[in-house]
């Protein structure tokens, strides 16, 4: 329920708002650059830039929204790191996100906390991601 209320909040915003392209909410030089990132690309042009930008703001709403479920449901107002890992562990669609974000260990800690980004992950989760990755097929079929 409250993901559907803040979806339609979002659609609601989306179609009614006139987006601020002269002052966007995050630095266009940054995602320009990490947009350029990939070995193949050479050009990214002004616009993709700035729905890349949006794209990336309303992925960090919903995780956000997500993470305040779970705080919620722990009776907290404020958002800590596992909060975030439990509310990306309970979504397939946020599997992207292993290796940068720890998993919970089971005891309320985050595991890999202190250690570097690639120590502590759920191994079944990484033997996963590894699955889906031999079974694509790249854009020349490789």
């Amino acid at each position: 329920e409250f993901l559907r209320n803040f979806w339609q909040r979002q659609v609601d915003t989306a179609e009614n708002e006139t987006p601020d392209y002269r002052h966007p909410a995050l630095p266009l030089a940054r995602i320009k650059k990490v947009m350029k990132s990939g070995p193949e690309v050479k050009c990214v042009h002004q616009q993709n830039t700035l729905i890349f930008t949006n794209n990336c703001l309303l992925s960090l709403s919903e995780i956000t929204a997500r993470a305040f479920i779970v705080a919620d449901s722990n009776k907290r107002r404020t958002l800590s790191q596992q909060d975030i890992a439990k509310a990306l562990a309970k979504s397939d669609q946020f599997d992207f996100h292993i290796d940068i974000v720890p998993r919970d260990d089971g005891h309320g800690h985050a595991a890999g906390q202190g250690g570097s980004a690639g120590q502590g992950f759920d191994q079944a989760a990484r033997k996963k991601r590894k699955e889906v990755r031999r079974g694509w097929s790249g854009p020349d079929g490789s």
